[in-house]
């Protein structure tokens, strides 16, 4: 099956995107205690190095981002839904936020959320990326009609990304140091502007990283409103193994907040963030992914068990 991006109508994106929003635990507080979310892990392949990230996510006693038990086809992960759908009849999202970035792997992540919108056009679609690839698919992400996505923005100081990514994948080509940051941040500030100005949602996410990134993010932030951006998630560092900065001081919850309660002035901030595995089940507070670990297949014959 192809991508269907371009086959969407315009009757299914009836539903309001701010009714929408009270919906998405993410972007809404009180959601988050009423509605649970289902991470579809269809995307492996990244474009960027980042230095808090360990590409070795096949992990299932790990929880933080860039994380998962499973990697899904299209096909496996609506029949995934299906059997989710079931059994968490309160599931309100299906986002795509990895193990590797969603349009570093466009065809995959486009045919999982199509396939599934097509069945249930009232389901929430949102993604998740680093920017890098924006520019050149933020009119079809638009079209698919997708209201909620979260662009990872770090710092506005291609010195400070070149800290912060090793390399970045573009256009065929690799590119270090500031070359490679100043690329990847000028395509993050190009896109999130065409999304934010199409009318979609954009959350803009930080990671705090202590002594390198963390006397910037005011910056970030106010850059972000500008841009039109509708909340900002500052997150602290987890110094995941194994990744270039695993030896480096987490931030501390008093940091993280006196940042936040800083940064509130100019937008507002989400506070309720899990930093979520790329699999994903259930209610923010409440990660049921390990209970659709068996397979699909099991999962859908155990699911046929139960309904007859």
């Amino acid at each position: 099956m192809s991508c269907l991006c371009h086959q969407t109508s315009n009757s299914n994106q009836s539903t309001n995107h701010w009714e929408q929003t009270r919906r998405h635990p993410c972007y809404s507080v009180e959601a988050h205690y009423k509605y649970a979310r289902m991470h579809l892990p269809v995307a492996p392949k990244c474009n960027i190095a980042c230095n808090y990230c360990n590409r070795k996510y096949d992990c299932v006693n790990e929880s933080r981002p860039g994380v998962t038990s499973e990697v899904l086809t299209p096909v496996s992960a609506e029949q995934k839904f299906i059997v989710v759908k079931e059994k968490i009849p309160n599931l309100s999202v299906v986002g795509i936020a990895g193990p590797g970035d969603a349009l570093a792997n466009w065809e995959n992540t486009c045919e999982a959320i199509e396939r599934i919108k097509q069945s249930n056009p009232e389901m929430i679609f949102c993604l998740s990326t680093n920017g890098l690839l924006l520019p050149h698919y933020a009119p079809e992400i638009v079209e698919l009609g997708i209201k909620h996505v979260t662009v990872t923005m770090n710092t506005l100081n291609p010195d400070t990304g070149a800290k912060i990514y090793r390399h970045v994948h573009y256009q065929g080509k690799k590119y270090e140091g500031t070359v490679g940051a100043g690329i990847l941040l000028e395509n993050q500030l190009t896109g999130i502007q065409y999304l934010a100005h199409q009318g979609v949602l954009v959350k803009v996410n930080i990671v705090m990283i202590k002594d390198i990134n963390d006397s910037e993010i005011p910056a970030v932030v106010k850059k972000a409103k500008q841009l039109g951006a509708f909340m900002t998630n500052i997150m602290p560092l987890i110094p995941a193994e194994g990744s270039v900065f695993a030896n480096l001081p987490p931030t501390s919850i008093k940091e993280l907040n006196q940042m936040r309660d800083r940064c509130q002035i100019d937008l507002h901030q989400m506070r309720h963030c899990k930093q979520c595995r790329a699999d994903a089940v259930g209610m923010l507070s409440e990660d049921r992914s390990q209970e659709f670990y068996a397979g699909v297949d099991s999962l859908i014959k155990q699911n046929h068990s139960v309904a007859m």
